[in-house]
């Protein structure tokens, strides 16, 4: 069962309260047969705690490592993962098409 969006937003206030950093991935494009649609979310905590998905399972790994350094710069970063891409059998994304995911702190 996919974490409603307003789950994934309380584990983003609670981790927050908690005093832990956070970021939000969102998926901002696909193309193909990427298996969740844009806007899906995956929230992430400094600890490597996360609710969501942006994939399906095929990329969270990457996203949860690449979230934790936006955790730490501060830096926002655009992820791109597809089959074309060298990642894409490393992540998973084996079944076709392209994903991009928008990673921040959420402050």
């Amino acid at each position: 069962m996919l974490a409603r969006d307003e789950d994934i937003l309380q584990a983003a206030e609670t981790w927050r309260a908690e005093g832990k950093g956070v970021a939000l991935a969102t998926v901002v494009e696909t193309w193909g047969s990427a298996p969740r649609p844009i806007g899906s979310n995956l929230v992430i905590d400094e600890d490597g705690r996360f609710l969501g998905s942006v994939s399906g399972g095929c990329v969270e790994g990457a996203v949860v490592s690449e979230a934790l350094d936006v955790i730490e710069s501060g830096a926002p970063k655009m992820l791109e993962f597809g089959v074309a891409d060298e990642t894409a059998w490393k992540v998973g994304l084996s079944c076709g098409g392209t994903i991009r995911v928008f990673v921040e702190k959420v402050e």
